[in-house]
């Protein structure tokens, strides 16, 4: 296997893995902008679902606890933003920036609290993350020119939730095209009028897409906190809630071009990494601070000359008033 080949692989590989947070929330954000929501909120549920699923871990070292406490959290955060969103009608996008500055500022207090180590909680041992799966026949595969290869570095050696994630693409899609409810969701998101009208719940259809959206943040903030890393640290998602909102608006709200926007992202941000240290001709060293630039920089240049029309739901953002007769 030459060296261009393995570097490709090994790129491929990070890609995966880094882009796996970025599908939970850019999901997520689907389910509930779909049904008519705006979810800013992406990057703090994911947060608050991280250190759940990191003190959980710490204290019971079993990450399915750890991945039971973040769903908890993050869906609990989901709730007070359907309730500012959708029962009390309050400006959508102010109560997704209040769930963010509150899961940063929280996450800090507490973790700062509990184990005094500067918002970090302690290292997790083995048992309480999840680890990679070595797929049948990966090893023997490897002798196997190109696709054991392909089969031994990309497909086979990640963890149950980047499984989990990959399978959510055409789950998701079955839902949201196939399913009754799906339908409805859709619908509460073009046309709340019509929807009540046919005698159904506005209010409990987006109420159920942000409990979705909750769910499939805590998934992603576990994966952050116990399966990428081994803990959690202080504002981990690192902006990673606002580039699975690109990603959303990327993929125009589509579940399986979704999963493309990130991948290109992961694969940026891959990128990005391997190539910091690393001296150019007629540039030299590129300084750390701009490479770690390079994934934000690249999105702003992407959504801004690529993308073309995206055109979101027709109610999204828009609170429902149910009119009296």
């Amino acid at each position: 296997m030459s060296e261009a080949f393995q570097i490709i692989l090994l790129a491929v590989d990070s890609a995966i893995r880094l882009s796996v947070p970025l599908l939970f929330a850019c999901l997520a954000g689907l389910y509930s902008e779909r049904a008519g929501v705006v979810d800013i909120g992406l990057e703090g549920k994911m947060l608050i679902g991280a250190f759940a699923a990191g003190a959980t871990a710490s204290l019971v070292p079993n990450p399915w606890m750890g991945l039971l406490a973040a769903v908890l959290a993050s869906v609990l955060f989901a709730l007070v933003h359907g309730f500012a969103s959708i029962t009390q009608r309050g400006n959508q996008i102010v109560a997704g920036v209040a769930i963010n500055v509150l899961a940063s500022g929280l996450t800090a207090i507490l973790g700062n609290a509990w184990f005094n180590q500067g918002g970090r909680t302690p290292q997790l041992p083995s048992g309480a993350r999840f680890n990679e799966i070595v797929l049948p026949f990966a090893e023997s595969a490897r002798a196997i020119p190109v696709f054991g290869a392909i089969y031994a570095e990309v497909i086979s050696g990640h963890s149950v939730l980047v499984y989990g994630a990959l399978a959510l693409v055409p789950l998701t899609w079955f839902i949201l095209y196939r399913t009754r409810w799906g339908l409805r969701l859709r619908a509460v998101g073009e046309n709340p009028a019509a929807v009540d009208t046919a005698g159904l719940s506005v209010t409990a259809l987006r109420y159920s897409a942000v409990i979705m959206a909750g769910i499939l943040c805590g998934f992603g903030g576990a994966y952050l906190a116990i399966a990428q890393s081994a803990g959690f640290i202080t504002d981990m998602t690192a902006g990673k809630g606002f580039i699975a909102l690109a990603a959303l608006i990327f993929a125009k709200w589509r579940p399986v071009p979704a999963l493309g926007a990130c991948f290109l992202f992961g694969l940026l941000d891959a990128v990005a990494l391997r190539i910091q240290g690393v001296s150019f001709p007629g540039i030299g060293q590129v300084p750390v601070q701009a490479i770690q630039a390079l994934p934000y920089l690249l999105t702003v240049v992407l959504l801004a000359g690529f993308i073309g029309k995206a055109t979101p739901p027709r109610a999204v953002g828009v609170p429902y008033l149910k009119e009296r007769s």
